[in-house]
């Protein structure tokens, strides 16, 4: 955590520095600001800045390294548990295609949206509901 961390305060202070390149440049060639790009590159350093300082407090607030900051840490030093998935399971799949049959209503026809979020819908029930019945009940 504490590398990224560092590449975080990197990649804010990298794009602040960009931002105020961008502004000089452009007003070299164009003789004024250009403030969408100016903007986004500075909110971006913004952002870095902002995740950097979420991991740093984390970091601190952890009280030493995770095993996975270590070079001398095994596989087995990690937490093991990392929930349940379904290996077997198609719910993921059908989501992730409805979703996109949503998003692409969005871009060529909203009537195409209709379409896919009445397939999420039964997605994230089948999905959530996959174990109360048939063979993998619980």
């Amino acid at each position: 955590m504490r590398a990224n961390k560092n590449l975080f305060w990197i990649l804010a202070v990298f794009c602040l520095l960009l931002s105020g390149v961008y502004i000089f440049w452009h007003i070299i060639d164009q003789g004024n600001v250009e403030w969408v790009g100016a903007l986004g590159i500075g909110l971006a350093g913004v952002l870095s800045a902002f995740l950097a300082f979420y991991l740093g407090r984390v970091f601190s607030a952890q009280g030493g390294d995770l095993p996975e900051d270590r070079l001398d840490s095994d596989i087995d030093d990690g937490d093991p548990e990392m929930g349940f998935y379904s290996p077997w399971s198609w719910w993921p799949v059908i989501l992730a295609g409805s979703a996109s049959l949503m998003l692409l209503g969005f871009a060529v026809g909203t009537w195409i949206t209709f379409i896919g979020v009445a397939l999420v819908l039964v997605a994230i029930v089948g999905w959530v509901y996959e174990y109360y019945r048939g063979y993998f009940a619980r």
